[in-house]
Protein backbone atom coordinates (compact mmCIF):
# COMPACT_ATOMS: atom_id res chain seq x y z
CA UNK A 1 0.00 0.00 0.00
CA UNK A 2 1.35 3.61 -0.52
CA UNK A 3 0.26 4.81 2.26
CA UNK A 4 2.67 2.36 3.97
CA UNK A 5 5.53 3.28 1.90
CA UNK A 6 4.95 6.80 3.03
CA UNK A 7 5.47 5.87 6.74
CA UNK A 8 8.26 4.35 5.55
CA UNK A 9 9.61 6.85 3.78
CA UNK A 10 9.34 9.18 6.48
CA UNK A 11 10.93 7.17 8.94
CA UNK A 12 14.00 6.69 6.57
CA UNK A 13 14.14 9.72 6.12
CA UNK A 14 14.28 10.99 9.82
CA UNK A 15 17.05 8.07 10.33
CA UNK A 16 20.65 9.67 12.02
CA UNK A 17 19.05 13.00 12.13
CA UNK A 18 20.75 15.09 14.52
CA UNK A 19 19.55 18.59 14.90
CA UNK A 20 15.85 18.02 15.55
CA UNK A 21 15.36 21.98 16.60
CA UNK A 22 13.52 25.01 14.74
CA UNK A 23 13.93 25.33 11.20
CA UNK A 24 13.34 28.84 10.94
CA UNK A 25 11.45 28.85 8.14
CA UNK A 26 8.11 29.78 10.03
CA UNK A 27 6.69 29.48 13.21
CA UNK A 28 6.55 25.85 14.87
CA UNK A 29 8.35 24.06 11.57
CA UNK A 30 10.80 22.30 13.14
CA UNK A 31 13.92 20.36 10.34
CA UNK A 32 12.59 16.78 11.19
CA UNK A 33 8.84 18.52 9.37
CA UNK A 34 11.02 19.32 6.12
CA UNK A 35 12.86 16.58 5.87
CA UNK A 36 9.76 14.22 6.34
CA UNK A 37 7.58 16.37 3.96
CA UNK A 38 10.24 15.81 0.95
CA UNK A 39 10.47 12.31 1.80
CA UNK A 40 7.17 11.77 1.55
CA UNK A 41 6.01 13.59 -1.21
CA UNK A 42 8.26 11.77 -3.42
CA UNK A 43 6.45 8.81 -2.30
CA UNK A 44 3.00 10.07 -3.65
CA UNK A 45 3.68 11.88 -5.88
CA UNK A 46 5.70 8.80 -7.68
CA UNK A 47 2.35 7.04 -7.36
CA UNK A 48 0.71 9.23 -9.10
CA UNK A 49 -1.19 10.63 -6.05
CA UNK A 50 -2.04 14.32 -5.36
CA UNK A 51 -1.49 15.57 -1.93
CA UNK A 52 -2.41 18.40 0.82
CA UNK A 53 0.31 18.39 3.32
CA UNK A 54 0.68 20.66 6.33
CA UNK A 55 4.32 21.57 5.73
CA UNK A 56 3.88 22.39 1.92
CA UNK A 57 0.28 22.70 1.02
CA UNK A 58 -1.84 21.18 -2.01
CA UNK A 59 0.39 19.20 -5.00
CA UNK A 60 -1.44 18.12 -8.19
CA UNK A 61 -4.77 18.46 -6.79
CA UNK A 62 -6.18 18.07 -9.99
CA UNK A 63 -5.54 14.20 -9.49
CA UNK A 64 -8.89 11.76 -8.19
CA UNK A 65 -6.78 10.48 -5.33
CA UNK A 66 -5.45 13.09 -2.65
CA UNK A 67 -3.40 11.93 0.47
CA UNK A 68 -3.63 14.63 3.05
CA UNK A 69 -0.68 14.07 5.20
CA UNK A 70 1.19 15.07 8.48
CA UNK A 71 4.38 14.51 7.91
CA UNK A 72 5.52 14.80 11.68
CA UNK A 73 1.94 15.17 13.91
CA UNK A 74 3.90 16.06 17.12
CA UNK A 75 7.05 17.62 16.04
CA UNK A 76 7.48 19.23 19.34
CA UNK A 77 7.39 15.77 21.05
CA UNK A 78 9.89 14.89 18.59
CA UNK A 79 11.99 17.46 19.13
CA UNK A 80 12.06 16.62 22.48
CA UNK A 81 12.50 12.70 22.71
CA UNK A 82 8.71 12.35 23.70
CA UNK A 83 7.63 9.10 22.21
CA UNK A 84 4.37 10.06 21.01
CA UNK A 85 4.71 11.59 17.33
CA UNK A 86 3.34 10.55 14.56
CA UNK A 87 2.96 10.21 10.48
CA UNK A 88 -0.97 10.56 9.36
CA UNK A 89 -1.77 10.07 5.77
CA UNK A 90 -5.36 9.58 4.63
CA UNK A 91 -6.28 9.10 1.20
CA UNK A 92 -9.75 10.85 -0.30
CA UNK A 93 -11.69 10.21 -3.00
CA UNK A 94 -14.97 11.81 -4.45
CA UNK A 95 -17.01 9.94 -1.30
CA UNK A 96 -14.32 10.65 1.57
CA UNK A 97 -11.39 9.46 3.42
CA UNK A 98 -10.89 6.38 1.62
CA UNK A 99 -7.67 4.65 3.09
CA UNK A 100 -5.60 5.34 6.30
CA UNK A 101 -1.93 5.03 8.07
CA UNK A 102 -1.31 6.50 11.32
CA UNK A 103 2.15 5.29 12.47
CA UNK A 104 3.76 6.09 16.41
CA UNK A 105 7.39 6.84 14.43
CA UNK A 106 8.57 6.82 18.18
CA UNK A 107 7.78 3.46 18.85
CA UNK A 108 6.64 1.39 15.33
CA UNK A 109 3.29 0.87 15.92
CA UNK A 110 1.29 1.29 13.07
CA UNK A 111 -2.46 1.79 12.87
CA UNK A 112 -4.61 1.46 9.56
CA UNK A 113 -7.99 1.28 8.02
CA UNK A 114 -10.01 1.20 4.61
CA UNK A 115 -13.56 2.52 4.12
CA UNK A 116 -15.84 -0.66 4.97
CA UNK A 117 -13.15 -3.08 5.35
CA UNK A 118 -12.56 -2.43 9.41
CA UNK A 119 -9.33 -1.11 11.56
CA UNK A 120 -6.20 -2.88 12.94
CA UNK A 121 -3.01 -1.81 14.79
CA UNK A 122 -0.20 -3.83 14.02
CA UNK A 123 -2.10 -5.96 11.95
CA UNK A 124 -4.60 -7.34 14.58
CA UNK A 125 -8.19 -5.98 14.47
CA UNK A 126 -9.10 -3.29 17.06
CA UNK A 127 -12.18 -1.44 18.85
CA UNK A 128 -12.65 1.11 21.29
CA UNK A 129 -13.73 0.69 24.95
CA UNK A 130 -17.51 0.64 26.09
CA UNK A 131 -17.11 3.36 28.57
CA UNK A 132 -20.59 5.54 28.91
CA UNK A 133 -19.85 8.22 31.20
CA UNK A 134 -17.24 11.63 31.47
CA UNK A 135 -17.52 10.67 34.66
CA UNK A 136 -15.81 7.25 34.59
CA UNK A 137 -13.41 8.13 31.42
CA UNK A 138 -9.88 8.74 30.22
CA UNK A 139 -10.21 11.49 27.72
CA UNK A 140 -7.14 12.53 25.90
CA UNK A 141 -7.54 16.66 25.00
CA UNK A 142 -5.77 18.52 22.31
CA UNK A 143 -5.18 21.81 24.12
CA UNK A 144 -7.18 22.60 27.47
CA UNK A 145 -9.99 23.82 28.97
CA UNK A 146 -10.92 26.82 31.15
CA UNK A 147 -12.68 24.27 33.51
CA UNK A 148 -12.66 20.66 34.19
CA UNK A 149 -15.50 19.46 31.86
CA UNK A 150 -16.32 15.94 33.89
CA UNK A 151 -13.91 13.35 33.48
CA UNK A 152 -12.19 10.83 35.47
CA UNK A 153 -9.05 11.26 34.22
CA UNK A 154 -7.36 13.14 31.22
CA UNK A 155 -4.04 13.17 29.08
CA UNK A 156 -2.63 15.78 27.13
CA UNK A 157 -0.17 14.01 25.07
CA UNK A 158 0.22 16.28 21.98
CA UNK A 159 -0.26 14.81 19.04
CA UNK A 160 -4.11 14.18 17.91
CA UNK A 161 -3.47 11.76 14.83
CA UNK A 162 -2.30 9.72 17.63
CA UNK A 163 -4.84 10.18 20.66
CA UNK A 164 -7.96 10.07 17.89
CA UNK A 165 -5.86 6.52 17.25
CA UNK A 166 -5.56 5.54 21.13
CA UNK A 167 -9.68 6.30 21.11
CA UNK A 168 -10.24 3.54 18.17
CA UNK A 169 -7.70 1.29 20.13
CA UNK A 170 -9.37 1.90 23.79
CA UNK A 171 -6.18 2.85 24.95
CA UNK A 172 -8.82 6.26 26.36
CA UNK A 173 -12.25 6.64 26.10
CA UNK A 174 -12.44 9.89 24.51
CA UNK A 175 -11.09 12.67 22.56
CA UNK A 176 -11.54 16.26 23.31
CA UNK A 177 -10.63 18.82 21.25
CA UNK A 178 -10.22 22.25 23.43
CA UNK A 179 -7.53 24.23 21.86
CA UNK A 180 -7.92 27.55 20.85
CA UNK A 181 -7.19 26.90 17.02
CA UNK A 182 -8.81 24.27 15.97
CA UNK A 183 -7.54 21.28 14.22
CA UNK A 184 -6.92 20.89 10.27
CA UNK A 185 -7.63 17.95 8.35
CA UNK A 186 -4.03 16.54 8.38
CA UNK A 187 -4.22 16.52 12.13
CA UNK A 188 -7.86 14.18 12.06
CA UNK A 189 -8.81 12.94 8.88
CA UNK A 190 -6.28 9.58 9.12
CA UNK A 191 -7.78 9.11 12.90
CA UNK A 192 -10.94 10.02 11.62
CA UNK A 193 -11.20 7.01 9.55
CA UNK A 194 -9.76 4.64 11.88
CA UNK A 195 -11.92 5.35 14.80
CA UNK A 196 -14.97 4.81 12.58
CA UNK A 197 -13.96 1.59 11.06
CA UNK A 198 -13.10 0.26 14.54
CA UNK A 199 -16.49 1.22 15.60
CA UNK A 200 -16.29 4.91 17.78
CA UNK A 201 -17.52 7.24 17.27
CA UNK A 202 -16.45 11.17 15.78
CA UNK A 203 -18.32 14.30 15.16
CA UNK A 204 -18.04 17.92 15.12
CA UNK A 205 -18.43 19.65 18.24
CA UNK A 206 -20.26 22.20 16.42
CA UNK A 207 -22.22 20.76 13.95
CA UNK A 208 -19.77 21.12 10.96
CA UNK A 209 -18.95 18.79 8.33
CA UNK A 210 -15.50 17.12 8.67
CA UNK A 211 -14.76 16.73 5.27
CA UNK A 212 -15.39 19.34 3.02
CA UNK A 213 -14.55 18.61 -0.70
CA UNK A 214 -12.24 20.63 -2.07
CA UNK A 215 -11.84 22.94 0.75
CA UNK A 216 -9.75 22.30 3.95
CA UNK A 217 -11.56 23.87 6.73
CA UNK A 218 -10.40 23.41 10.28
CA UNK A 219 -12.40 21.75 13.25
CA UNK A 220 -13.61 21.14 16.82
CA UNK A 221 -13.31 17.09 16.88
CA UNK A 222 -14.73 15.33 19.67
CA UNK A 223 -14.65 11.23 19.43
CA UNK A 224 -15.03 8.58 22.30
CA UNK A 225 -16.04 4.54 22.04
CA UNK A 226 -20.10 5.13 22.63
CA UNK A 227 -22.61 7.16 22.03
CA UNK A 228 -23.56 8.15 25.30
CA UNK A 229 -20.52 8.83 25.97
CA UNK A 230 -19.72 11.46 22.60
CA UNK A 231 -23.14 13.11 23.74
CA UNK A 232 -21.65 14.10 27.04
CA UNK A 233 -17.96 15.41 25.53
CA UNK A 234 -19.66 16.85 22.90
CA UNK A 235 -22.05 18.82 25.49
CA UNK A 236 -18.92 19.70 27.92
CA UNK A 237 -17.05 20.82 24.51
CA UNK A 238 -20.01 23.04 23.25
CA UNK A 239 -20.14 24.47 26.91
CA UNK A 240 -16.53 25.92 26.26
CA UNK A 241 -17.86 27.56 23.09
CA UNK A 242 -16.15 28.27 19.95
Amino acid sequence: MVLHDVVTAVADSLQGLEDWGLAGTRDGQYRSDLIADEAALAVIDRAGLGALSEESGPHHQERPLCVVLDPVDGSTNASRGLPWWATSVCALDADGPLAAVVANQATGTRFEAVRGGGARCDGRPITPTSCQSMRRAIVALSGYPKHWLGWNQYRALGAAALDLCAVAVGQVDAFIDCARQSLAPWDYLGGLLICQEAGALVQEAFGRDLVVPGEWPRRTVVAAGTPALLAEAVAARIGLGK
